[in-house]
C-alpha cells in the first residue's frame, strides 16, 4: 500500500481512475472474448479493485449481478470501500443493460483466466503514475 490519501506521494482518485482506465485492455479482462474498445470496463472489476486496494487500503466488496428484471445472474461484481467508507467503483459502467447489484459482502475477488492479469494491470498503472504497487500473492489467481 502506498499510504493514506493524506500522503503527498499517494496519487489522487482522479489520477488513479485515469491510469486504470487507460491500462484496461483485452489482456486484463476476465472476459477477453467479449471485451471491446466500446466497453473497456468489461471484466475489469476484480483486477481494478485489487489495484485500488493496493494503493489506498480498505476492503473489496463483491455483489451478485442482477439482470434488468432483478433476477440473479451467475456474475459477480467487485469494487472498493476505502478506509474512509467511500465506495469506489471504476468499472460499473461495464453494465449496459440496466443491470443492478445485490447486497455486497466483503470478500476476496477470484481472478479468472490469466492468473497474471491483475499484476499486468498493476504494472501498467504503476508505470503511468510513477509509483510502486504491490499486490498480494493471492492475486495470482487459483
Amino acid at each position: 500500500m502506498l499510504g493514506d490519501t493524506a500522503d503527498p506521494q499517494t496519487p489522487s482518485l482522479v489520477e488513479v481512475e485515469r491510469a486504470i482506465r487507460a491500462a484496461w485492455e483485452r489482456e486484463t479482462s476476465d472476459d477477453p472474448e467479449l471485451w471491446s474498445e466500446g466497453n473497456r470496463a468489461l471484466g475489469q472489476c476484480a483486477v481494478s479493485a485489487l489495484v485500488v486496494r493496493a494503493i489506498y487500503g480498505g476492503d473489496i466488496v463483491i455483489a451478485t449481478v442482477l439482470d434488468r428484471d432483478g433476477e440473479r445472474t451467475p456474475d459477480g461484481h467487485a469494487w472498493n470501500v476505502l478506509p474512509s467508507g467511500e465506495h469506489v467503483d471504476f468499472s460499473f459502467d461495464q453494465f449496459l443493460d440496466d443491470e443492478q447489484l445485490a447486497e455486497p459482502i466483503v470478500c476476496e475477488p477470484v481472478i479468472d483466466g490469466d492468473p497474471r492479469r491483475a499484476h499486468h494491470l498493476a504494472e501498467r498503472v504503476a508505470r503511468d503514475l510513477g509509483v510502486r504497487i504491490e499486490l498480494p500473492a493471492n492475486a495470482e489467481g487459483p
